[in-house]
């Protein structure tokens, strides 16, 4: 059962006193009187508005977000401040946006600030790394929480110990991803892509573009760049096939050794497919193509021993 979907259950039930069972049974028919056009979390969302059900305005953790909130509050600790970042828009604006990961005894989850006042927060230091800070009227992206100008955001006295600083990866199939998710899945490489080059700088790790002088970073200047390479392969576990794509430090786990020798490459990549491993990474929304697709960030062996056990539960 997707997560999202089995979750909203979880919070229907509890606030409305029915059953889990008879909450899908209303679920069900609720997508049978639309013809199927709209799915369980959709349909479950429709149920919870229909029992006189509104989460908004109520001060959630962070497990208990769900894509397509609105009006979310919630108190978490700072574990990761980046830098912000100014940017351009196509009618030639400039404008500012910051990022941070928040976190609480439950989860963590990233943050997305694009008000001006929220933003001076930080820039001034009254928010920084491992502060505690509370958050009103924000809305669900996907799995990210995005604050605007009607939203609020402030430091908070409340001691938070204990968070949850690693990162939650989830185990679904492929068909359950969806758009922020970091999750795991066992899947066959099914088809596989020739490599493609590009270079990087060695201080900033950003990509260099190269000049009639050598390659040129926008924040070093000129640099002895590196070579990197990524490669795309795409991947089936049975209910679903995705694009995945894996950078150059995943290459070697994946077995793609020789990139510079052709026949070898060509071999390593023909022995690769109809291989199932374990991958692990982000969903994200490739703006170029509009679709989405897996960013691979860790690769293992399937181990028989574990999946064994696991039968076994």
């Amino acid at each position: 059962m997707d997560e999202n979907y089995q979750r909203i259950l979880e919070k229907i039930a509890g606030s409305s006193g029915l059953g889990k069972e008879e909450i899908e049974r209303k679920v069900e028919a609720k997508r049978a009187k639309l013809a199927g056009l709209i799915s369980r979390e959709g349909a479950a969302q429709v149920i919870a508005v229909e029992l006189g059900l509104n989460f908004d305005n109520e001060k959630l953790k962070i497990n208990e977000l769900l894509p397509g909130m609105r009006k979310v509050n919630v108190i978490g600790k700072i574990i990761n401040l980046f830098p912000v970042r100014t940017f351009t828009t196509k009618n030639g604006e400039t404008g500012k946006v910051a990022n941070m990961v928040l976190a609480d005894g439950t989860s963590n989850i990233k943050v997305v600030l694009w008000d001006t006042n929220h933003i001076d927060l930080i820039e001034n230091g009254q928010v920084s790394q491992d502060k505690v800070v509370e958050i009103a009227n924000g809305s669900m992206r996907d799995n990210e929480i995005h604050l605007g100008s009607f939203s609020e955001f402030k430091p908070c006295e409340e001691v938070l110990e204990n968070v949850k600083t690693e990162k939650i990866v989830k185990e679904k199939k492929i068909i359950n991803f969806r758009v922020g998710d970091s999750v795991q899945t066992r899947a066959f490489v099914v088809q596989n892509f020739e490599p493609r080059f590009f270079h990087i700088c060695p201080e900033c790790r950003k990509k260099v573009v190269s000049g009639a002088d050598g390659f040129i970073c926008s924040e070093h200047g000129k640099v002895n760049e590196e070579k990197k390479a990524l490669i795309s392969i795409v991947l089936d576990d049975g209910t679903e096939t995705m694009r995945a794509v894996l950078f150059h430090e995943q290459l070697t786990p994946l077995g793609i050794t020789e990139l510079e020798n052709s026949e070898k490459l060509l071999n390593q990549r023909e022995d690769l497919l109809g291989k199932e491993m374990i991958f692990s990474g982000n969903v994200r929304n490739n703006k170029m193509f509009n679709n989405i697709e897996f960013i691979v960030d860790g690769i293992r062996e399937v181990n028989v021993d574990e999946l064994v056990g696991k039968l076994g539960q």
